[in-house]
């Protein structure tokens, strides 16, 4: 090629880019990002809404519906699904993929302002989060000391936080746990009703009395002095010294009526680490922030704190993402150091020439690192997914230059001089290197056109992929004929053992007469590899279906839940029972313990009969099981009456969330929709397999419904809403106004005492102050029950369901999920206007799965054309394209002999190797088509070119396969998403090129006759050339 001969002529030009470009390409190293995964933009928003105090089903008609039908009207909605619970609505709007979310954002925010006036007065504004995976913690810590928890609070909020929060690239620091100061204003019941009282009086009052104010300026001679009334409250006397009207018209001191007392809030949840009392640390970093970076400046802070601070304070990391990355980067980088290694080895071991081995082994690094200078123009990370394309490339960046130096050294032997063996060797192959590198870069486009998580997470590893690739194209083309044309030497003794090797030439005297047999018997060549692969699309039952492979984080979540209503304290108890069982465990590094909360450090608000766990395990390489073997044992060990026990593994951001199955049923009615679900559950509980079944209205939460007359209650002046916010002041207790000292400001809340309101009796006889003054008793305007009302109410597209989760265990989720929807479609039978769904990890699987197999169909044809084009026809692209099923062969091969499953990650390798595996044969036919266009007949052609093909041809397939072996192989952290693919083109790319040897030349004399014979027909019998 023209560039070949530009690069000979101008040495030391063709040096000084190449060495700019590796400079550029350290340089660019040095500064890129380093992150676990690419940046995934999910396409959804979240709208929450606090209701205090309300039930589920009051939430979902007054607060839900209304915010529902405004965020339906939004353009590009995809899915609306919500979740109504005691005093919260949250609604999740899912847009379609490629969505300007900014944008969208902004749409919601305008449709929800719309309806705010339907809403309750008293219900708090809707808040729009839009999903952005980096406002996740990156660390999570954990801190205990001999301090008691309000100052160990004031000691982290003082000292630890500020220090955190000025690091570089910390966002924002968050604390878990501890006490909160208050004042607390106890009224006594019995006291309030004899001076005629209510609740809204007294809180009017503390609000009015505490305040500081302007009074405006006055003259006192030529100056202007400001007027300020101080009336905040300077002490708690000031505060019990208060006077309360009273119906009379008198007043009463505020000590008169109430207990007064600076404490603190009332506990809600108890956080403990490694059994020791403790607070949390949540750390989120800034966006463009660097994970590492960020988590490196945050544990050396830590050290300094630590030795700064007596009191034995112990700041623990307790998840910290940078480790994993770390670790799995690490693990990848070796992967590839390695791959590299045993490419050049089988240089070494094929050329015999340290001259030669060297040349090419220079296409590795210049490449890669061309690579690091391409990602960072380009605003991408070094991480799992970009370090995997390399590590899966390594092998193939000396393929080109294989075959370049190859066919040099081959001219060489012949007695060319440097110069011209360096300019007739690269001019011969360059057109089939540049075709097989496009088929190979080529594949990757239709995967941009995917939408969904599948291309979110490997768009970036194909880029990087087809960056190192075109690196080493063009090494191949410059660097490799310079180097050759000014190093090259070949001996004589290395002449006579290339034309005399007695192994090699042994091979290839073996090859060249099983290819004389095999173009004799071309029908049956192609016949038994069209049985090899039926019997191997025969083996795809036995290959099960997932998502994404699991990670091994090391990392564990357990969640408990006593039956609904069950106190702080009988929670605390079988947490402890836990806790001890967990312990015990050898594998189990630290364990965090959140009382009194469904997510790990209160993340997921508090509730009294819920308890989470979350488990960090020793490193990969010091234990002997995996983690879903530990949670496996741990789901055998615990197992306590009357408590339902979850147990999984905390992901990585690796799309999804939630159990792995996730079943909805759809309909109106509550009663048939708890019935439908407890029937699917029983019939999915005994599955091989199946783990944890439940559903989300398996219980339902008891509560007391104060149903109001609103006839009566307005014959006293009283709304639904004056109602509800003064039962929820005399239960709960609401904020009055603050008490500010030293520069802090803390809640002064009102309510009743607690010997006052502790049973449904006392609700019933509480007093209401009417609009004349009177106190009417609630029961005189209302009436009660005590009935179980729904725990949670779930929607999806303003429809209600019932969600059924499970977990796994030993299984493919495709397998079970085949299993669950035969025996559902037999045993269950749905009333009139109820519908089931699939939802979760399987319904994402199946959407991914449908868009790679239309891309896997469009990357063939890209395949072809770029073979057509590059040979001008389109009859000997579709010889090469029989490759393609002979890789088939090995792609079942290698996953049933390796146990790994059919998944997003399998099926980019198969379309990496759909691009790959059809480099041999281009290059075995480009020369075929050379020799024939010498004056040899079809057949000479073949037997000339085979031969003198088939050391690049092992050359090429066994760099590629060496290079992903490590990786295949899959030690250590992160492994799991790289190895099949790995595995997938290794097995394609083994069985593909030993067939290619003899099926490609077989079916290429087949079809140059059956050319012949149309065309001679055509021709009207006149005979062609062959």
């Amino acid at each position: 090629m023209k560039l070949s001969d530009l690069a000979i002529k101008r040495p030391v030009t063709t040096t000084m880019m190449v060495l700019l470009a590796v400079l550029l390409g350290v340089v660019s190293f040095t500064m890129i990002n380093i992150d676990l995964f690419p940046e995934i933009t999910y396409p959804g928003a979240a709208i929450i809404t606090s209701y205090s105090g309300v039930g589920p089903e009051e939430i979902e008609n007054m607060v839900t519906k209304p915010l529902e039908s405004a965020v339906s009207t939004v353009t590009n909605i995809k899915t609306i699904s919500s979740s109504s619970s005691k005093g919260s609505s949250q609604i999740i709007a899912e847009f379609d993929w490629g969505t300007d979310m900014d944008t969208a954002t902004m749409d919601l925010r305008e449709n929800v302002d719309m309806v705010e006036g339907m809403l309750p007065d008293d219900v708090d504004d809707p808040i729009i989060i839009k999903f952005d995976p980096s406002m996740m913690p990156i660390m999570q810590l954990g801190v205990t000391a001999d301090l008691d928890l309000a100052e160990l609070k004031t000691l982290l909020e003082d000292r630890v936080s500020p220090r955190l929060e000025r690091l570089e690239g910390v966002a924002s620091v968050s604390l878990i746990g501890g006490l909160e100061r208050e004042i607390l204003i106890s009224l006594n019941r019995n006291k309030l009703n004899n001076y005629n009282i209510d609740f809204s009086s007294v809180k009017n009052t503390l609000m009015s009395e505490n305040l500081n104010m302007s009074g405006g300026n006055v003259s006192r001679g030529s100056d202007k002095l400001l007027v300020r009334v101080t009336g905040k409250f300077k002490s708690i006397d000031e505060i019990k010294a208060v006077e309360i009207p009273t119906a009379t018209g008198a007043n009463v001191p505020l000590a008169d009526i109430a207990e007064v007392k600076d404490t603190f809030k009332e506990v809600e949840s108890m956080t403990r680490l490694n059994r020791k009392t403790s607070m949390g640390i949540m750390i989120q970093k800034q966006t463009d922030a660097n994970t590492v970076n960020v988590s490196r400046l945050v544990n050396q802070e830590i050290v300094k704190l630590q030795g700064e601070i007596n009191n034995d304070i112990k700041i623990i990391p307790i998840m910290d993402q940078a480790e994993y990355i770390e670790d799995s980067i690490s693990n990848v980088t070796t992967s590839a150091i390695y791959g590299g290694v045993l490419a050049v080895l089988v240089l070494f071991l094929f050329l015999r020439n340290i001259r030669s081995t060297l040349i090419i082994a220079t296409a590795i690094p210049v490449s890669v690192i061309t690579t690091f200078m391409l990602l960072y123009f380009n605003d991408l990370t070094l991480n799992m997914m970009t370090l995997g394309g390399l590590a899966l490339g390594v092998g193939m960046l000396v393929d080109n230059s294989i075959v370049v130096l190859e066919n040099i050294f081959r001219y060489r032997v012949e007695g060319l001089s440097r110069k011209e063996a360096a300019h007739k060797g690269s001019l011969e192959v360059g057109m089939a290197i540049l075709a097989s590198t496009l088929t190979t870069v080529i594949v990757f486009l239709p995967v941009f056109f995917v939408e969904g998580m599948a291309s979110q997470l490997f768009r970036e590893l194909s880029l990087t992929v087809a960056f190192s690739l075109l690196a080493s194209l063009l090494v191949s083309l410059t660097l490799i004929p310079v180097m050759s044309s000014k190093i090259l030497k070949v001996k004589k003794v290395e002449v006579e053992r290339h034309q005399n090797s007695s192994r090699m030439g042994r091979v290839k005297s073996f090859y060249r007469s099983t290819l004389d047999w095999s173009l004799s018997h071309r029908w049956l060549i192609v016949v038994i590899t069209l049985v090899a692969f039926i019997g191997s699309i025969s083996l795809f039952p036995m290959i099960g279906t997932e998502f994404i492979p699991e990670s091994d984080t090391g990392e564990i979540n357990i969640s408990a839940e006593l039956p609904l209503g069950s106190s702080l304290e009988s929670t605390d108890r079988v947490a402890r029972e836990i806790e001890k069982v967990v312990l015990d465990t050898p594998e189990v590094k630290n364990l965090l313990v959140n009382v009194g909360s469904s997510g790990m450090m209160g993340m997921e608000g508090s509730e009294s009969e819920t308890a989470s766990f979350y488990l960090q395990l020793v490193d990969l390489n010091e234990r002997e099981r995996s983690t879903q073997e530990i949670i496996e044992a741990l789901r055998n060990d615990l197992s306590i009456p009357g408590v339902e026990i979850n147990i999984e593994t905390e992901g990585m951001s690796m799309g999804g969330s939630g159990k792995p199955i996730s079943i909805m049923v759809k309909g109106d009615d509550l009663v048939v929709l708890e019935r439908l679900a407890r029937q699917i559950s029983d019939e999915i509980r005994n599955l091989e397999g199946v783990r944890e079944v439940e559903d989300s209205l398996s219980e339902g939460r008891p509560e007391m419904q104060v149903e109001i007359n609103r006839t009566l209650a307005s014959k006293y002046g009283l709304r639904v809403s004056q109602i509800g916010e003064a039962i929820n002041t005399a239960i709960s207790g609401s904020v009055a106004t603050q008490y500010e000292i030293g520069g802090e400001e803390y809640d002064i809340t009102v309510k009743l005492a607690e010997e006052d309101i502790d049973s449904p009796a006392q609700v019933r006889e509480l007093l209401l102050s009417s609009s004349t003054g009177a106190l009417v008793p609630l029961e005189d305007i209302a009436s009660f029950k005590v009935e179980e009302g729904p725990k949670e109410i779930l929607r999806e597209n303003q429809v209600r369901y019932a969600q059924i989760g499970a977990s796994l265990y030993g299984r493919s989720l495709g397998e079970v999920m085949g299993e669950i929807q035969g025996r559902l479609s037999e045993n269950l039978q749905l009333p009139s206007g109820y519908e089931l769904d699939y939802g979760g990890e399987f319904e994402q699987m199946q959407e991914s799965f449908t868009s790679l197999a239309l891309a896997l169909l469009l990357a063939l044809v890209l395949v072809y054309m770029v073979m057509a084009s590059q040979f001008e026809s389109l009859l000997h692209p579709l010889v090469i394209m029989f490759t393609v099923p002979m890789a088939a062969i090995g792609v079942m091969l290698g996953l049933v002999i390796t146990g790994n499953n059919i998944s997003v990650v399998t099926i980019i390798g198969i379309i990496m190797l759909a691009g790959i595996v059809v480099n041999n044969a281009i290059v075995l036919v480009d020369y075929i088509n050379h020799l024939r266009s010498t004056g040899m007949t079809v057949r000479e052609a073949i037997l000339e070119a085979g031969p003198i093909r088939l050391r690049p041809i092992f050359m090429t397939a066994l760099t590629t396969i060496l290079a992903m072996l490590p990786m295949a192989i899959g030690l250590g952290e992160g492994s799991e998403v790289q190895s099949p693919m790995a595995i997938v083109v290794i097995g394609g790319l083994s069985v593909a090129t030993l067939l290619t040897l003899y099926v490609v030349p077989s079916i290429y004399s087949l079809l140059t006759g059956f050319s012949r014979r149309v065309k001679n027909r055509f021709s009207g019998g006149k005979k062609l050339s062959s």
